[in-house]
């Protein structure tokens, strides 16, 4: 079995369930919100009959339905401001007849001055609101498009393109509504809605609004046996999921994904993470390649390697957070906007916290924005606090942005981009050894062949230094490695010769200083 095929650890529930974190965030909805809203739909479905097979249909629908929304950002901001806001207040409103022209019509323009208002509520009034229906359809054609990419069934793809479609039919596709909605489509649409209501108002208020929107937004049945168990249904919806025992209990749900399938997986999500702006499309692919070719020409080990391409895939999913207004500011930023950027840091590390193998990757993401004299963000670590895969990543996330155009400036040239990082590396912000790799790997500074680590280590060296700085002996060693006692030793020897160390102690003081006791690796 080749490498890439066999088991990653990592189920796609679990990936798509942490993934959904990152999307509630760009809802304007506290962490878990769709987590919640699915465990309430499947109790739903459980009530209504429907077949155990399409539980984990369900849950997939309830984890992706949402994920469009970073398609149409760029839109919704032009039209109506801060997106996340705009999101957050759609719940309160029905958005089909008066309700929903004077819901769009108080957001329209948000933030602009008022002869600006006035001119964009006048071109919905005129357009009879095409431009937000086109939205609409972009939003469910690539969510359909990401479903796809992850191997998800038809059922799922036809569910997640009548998201916004509406029992009566008012929805989007129009015409569309009655028995002709997905009942998986049913369920998720009422639970998403109830969820907020109830964490807002309580049992009344999720009912309330059930009721009021019944032969409208919801299918009758729906609310009808919501309505009938609201009670038990919300118990308890409140609590922290609790998301490897719920997945657990879900057979369909516990399939791994090989190496392989994982990395096309990250892939899709990065993509889809860099769709919220329009001057960042193929950043976080490009920041994955390029850091995992780094770490190649570094001589790192080869899980390294790995890791390095993972976070740099996934290093931005905290920007779901942040709201469009923010990431297009052609201007400078308020400290209330630049501090909402230093929080997606955060947001990242804490959307990737679990499972454990996952939490690995998300750890070394979060350092893409650190800098090595503690000025970065979130943390403001520097030193030996960062081992070498953040400071890998921090230098090629830099070097990659340089060369894309943003609001406030144009794309540099490789050569202006590599001054720019060597003045970084200069004022102390950057490793000097990851940024001369990173202009290396880029071709900016000519081929050269893998370079060794500090003081001349071979990966394999590497890897033994962190191990007994870690308390193992010469057997554990041998036992984690797959090699002899002899040859272990005799690693353990050259690693001490190479390093100028005379115990454990000083050989794992050089591991820190390197960057290569890395402090996430538990």
């Amino acid at each position: 079995m080749e490498e890439r095929d066999r088991d990653s650890g990592i189920t796609l529930a679990e990936l798509l369930a942490a993934f959904s974190l990152a999307t509630d965030l760009g809802l304007g909805q506290p962490m878990e919100h769709l987590l919640r809203a699915w465990r309430l739909a499947t109790g739903l479905a459980d009530r209504l009959g429907v077949a155990g097979e399409r539980r984990d249909e369900l849950f997939y629908v309830a984890m992706l339905s949402w994920v469009g929304c970073v398609a149409d950002a760029p839109e919704v901001a032009a039209s109506f401001g801060d997106d996340i806001a705009f999101r957050a207040g759609s719940y309160d409103a029905d958005l089909a007849g008066l309700s929903g022209a004077a819901f769009f019509a108080r957001h329209a323009a948000a933030g602009q001055a008022t002869p600006r208002r006035i001119r964009a509520v006048a071109t919905l009034m005129l357009t009879n609101g095409n431009r937000v229906a086109r939205g609409i359809q972009s939003h469910c054609l690539t969510t359909a498009v990401l479903a796809e990419r992850l191997g998800l069934g038809h059922e799922v793809g036809t569910a997640l393109r009548q998201f916004f479609t509406r029992w009566d039919g008012r929805g989007v596709p129009a015409g569309v509504g009655a028995t002709d909605v997905s009942p998986l489509v049913q369920l998720f649409q009422l639970a998403d809605v109830a969820e907020v209501h109830h964490r807002h108002g309580g049992v009344d208020a999720a009912v309330g609004v059930a009721r009021a929107r019944r032969g409208g937004q919801f299918a009758p049945a729906v609310v009808d046996a919501f309505c009938a168990h609201a009670g038990e249904l919300l118990d308890g919806l409140g609590d922290t999921v609790d998301v490897p025992r719920v997945l657990a209990a879900e057979p369909a749900l516990c399939r791994r994904l090989s190496e392989r399938e994982l990395d096309a997986a990250l892939e899709g999500l990065a993509d889809f993470t860099d769709l919220r702006s329009g001057w960042r499309a193929g950043h976080s692919r490009g920041v994955g390649e390029l850091a995992g070719r780094v770490a190649g020409v570094m001589g790192l080990p080869p899980r390294d390697l790995t890791v390095l391409h993972r976070a740099g895939l996934v290093h931005d999913i905290g920007l779901h957070g942040v709201p469009v207004t923010v990431l297009g500011k052609p201007g400078p930023l308020s400290v209330t906007e630049w501090e909402r950027i230093r929080l997606s840091a955060y947001y990242t590390e804490r959307v990737l916290a679990r499972p454990a193998k996952l939490g690995r990757i998300g750890a070394v993401a979060a350092l893409a924005h650190e800098r090595h004299d503690g000025s970065g963000y979130h943390r403001g670590i520097g030193g030996a606090a960062v081992p070498m895969t953040g400071r890998i990543l921090a230098a090629a996330c830099a070097y990659r942005a340089m060369l894309e155009p943003r609001a406030h400036r144009p794309a540099l040239p490789a050569k202006a981009a590599a001054g720019v990082l060597r003045s970084e590396v200069r004022a102390g912000r950057l490793d000097t050894d990851a940024a001369h790799a990173v202009l290396t790997a880029a071709g900016v500074e000519g081929r050269q062949a893998r370079r060794p680590g500090p003081a001349g280590l071979t990966p394999r060296e590497v890897e033994v230094l962190v191990l007994i700085a870690r308390g193992a002996a010469t057997g554990d060693v041998a036992a984690r490695l797959g090699i002899s006692r002899k040859t272990a030793g005799t690693h353990i020897e050259r690693i001490y010769a190479k390093t100028g160390a005379s115990s454990r102690a000083t050989a794992t003081l050089f591991a820190l200083r390197n960057g290569l006791l890395d402090p996430l690796d538990l």
